[in-house]
């Protein structure tokens, strides 16, 4: 099958555990790493599916790859081509599909619950996380929803954490989180930035049962990735062992 084109947009907010979870399946992907000058390319045409990383830049700046990132999340939206999103590439998703991003009345960090949506079409993306589930957040913006996107996930200081629409999911919030990217987050954040959450995190509180914590997000990040990956094998009609070793 083609490779699974990832878009990193600085260097601290790789791929993390999504690369873990794609080599264990042997599916093939390539890191684009705009943090290094690398240009997008000009259409997905030679990918089977496409994920957008973090990244502490807001998608209202104005930066010279926004404009190409948001024409190519398009092509393959127009594409059916599987799109992942999360936190800032979920909010590139949003905005290309005509959505507002704005401040959250509120910032997120940490480990925080994320309530799942009652609606069939979360269901089926989601059979195993039941109503509410902890995942890593880590985000001072947000997204309206965009006109066709169903409503998946809310928290109790952000309304909209994930949309689905056709095969794209965007979310809020990090998943992909591995012991190293964690330390690494908190290791550049100031006190002051943690205290702005009303939750008021403190760097010993996120770092706290550290190993428990990601080995309860890796089984929420399998159920999710599994998912979007299987729709990006019934696509390109490669066959795979999903759930890996």
């Amino acid at each position: 099958m083609k490779e699974i084109l990832i878009i990193r947009h600085v260097k601290h907010e790789g791929p993390g555990y999504l690369a873990e979870f794609l080599e264990a399946r042997k599916i093939p992907y390539r890191v684009l790493a705009i943090d290094n000058g690398e240009n997008l390319p000009e259409s997905v045409g030679d990918f089977s599916g496409m994920v957008l990383m973090g990244g502490p830049m807001s998608v209202n700046d104005d930066l010279p790859w926004i404009s190409p990132a948001l024409a190519l999340i398009r092509e393959a939206i127009d594409q059916d081509m599987p799109l992942l999103g999360h936190c800032l590439g979920g909010q590139l998703i949003a905005m290309s599909l005509g959505a507002r991003v704005y401040t959250n009345p509120v910032p997120e960090y940490g480990w925080l619950p994320i309530q799942v949506s009652d609606t069939a079409l979360a269901q089926q993306w989601f059979p195993t996380l039941g109503t509410e589930f902890t995942a890593f957040h880590w985000h001072g913006e947000t997204f309206d929803l965009p006109d066709g996107a169903t409503h998946v996930w809310s928290s109790d200081h952000c309304r909209n954490q994930a949309f689905v629409i056709g095969n794209t999911l965007a979310m809020q919030c990090h998943v992909e989180m591995t012991p190293e990217l964690v330390r690494d987050w908190v290791d550049r954040a100031s006190d002051d930035t943690l205290s702005a959450s009303p939750t008021i995190p403190t760097k010993d509180t996120i770092l706290s049962d550290l190993d428990n914590n990601i080995a309860a997000l890796r089984k929420i990040a399998d159920e999710i990735y599994g998912h979007w990956l299987a729709l990006v094998i019934s696509r390109s009609g490669a066959t795979s062992r999903i759930g890996g070793e």
